[in-house]
């Protein structure tokens, strides 16, 4: 669950303009992989570990479903998450977020978890229409499939030295804090006691539509190194989603 931020450039009305839909064939998921490098790595000074040059590519993604935004008007994928199934982590030994938290907790649930990840969106499309498209397929998808919990990495950019990361996490552990039988243990912990401090926190638009939908934050965040983050686990129960979310997402159409 990687944060973007949300503006609005879009010249032809969202819903007519995109397509929301799983990617078919190496060339599409290619063209999502491609969109990640330069978004992660070009734009958020990302240091990725990658199969390929100029592709975000990692052993995760061939076990993945990709979902992308077709833009019709420029014939383009322009934003993308990709999904993993409880069955293929079960396969596969692990969900990518247990290279950065220790899961133990949720081993009751296991069976029930969808995870969100490499989410983003190119620059000139992040509307929120835009996202609230990928979301409502994310639900569509998680209920479909008789799944009952969304989880993944909120994340938090760290140029600033992780102090607005440190802030968010102790303003928003006071209200959004999972009940314990769901929290997650990270294996580097941000010092987020050392780096809090006065200033105003900033709220990621994705983790802040998130919370607002009815998620928990698991726990304390992890630094990625990679990334130059601090990572939220975010968990989103289906039983929680707001009434006016899960109407949001179950009635928006996607062309």
């Amino acid at each position: 669950m990687r944060q973007t931020h949300t503006e609005n450039t879009s010249a032809m009305p969202s819903l007519q303009r995109y397509q929301v839909r799983f990617a078919s064939g190496t060339n599409e998921i290619r063209a999502a992989q491609k969109l990640r490098y330069q978004i992660f790595a070009h734009e958020y000074g990302a240091s990725l570990q990658t199969q390929e040059p100029g592709l975000d590519i990692d052993f995760y993604d061939a076990y993945c479903e990709h979902l992308i935004v077709w833009d019709i008007q420029q014939s383009s994928i322009v934003g993308t998450y990709r999904m993993l199934s409880p069955q293929a982590a079960q396969n596969i030994g692990s969900y990518y977020s247990e290279n950065e938290f220790n899961f133990a907790a949720l081993q009751h649930i296991r069976p029930l978890i969808v995870e969100v990840g490499r989410s983003c969106v190119a620059a000139k499309h992040r509307t929120g229409s835009v996202i609230a498209l990928l979301w409502k397929k994310l639900v569509e998808y998680t209920l479909s499939n008789g799944y009952e919990y969304l989880i993944g990495c909120g994340s938090i950019p760290m140029q600033d030295g992780g102090h607005n990361a440190a802030n968010l996490y102790r303003r928003l552990s006071k209200e959004h804090l999972a009940p314990p039988e769901y929290r997650v243990i990270p294996y580097t912990t941000l010092p987020y006691e050392k780096l809090s401090n006065d200033q105003p926190v900033v709220v990621p638009p994705l983790i802040k539509g998130y919370l607002r939908a009815g998620a928990w934050i698991c726990g304390e965040p992890a630094w990625d190194k990679d990334f130059n983050t601090a990572d939220l686990m975010i968990m989103m129960p289906m039983s929680k989603v707001t009434k006016r979310y899960h109407r949001r997402f179950l009635n928006t159409k996607n062309n």
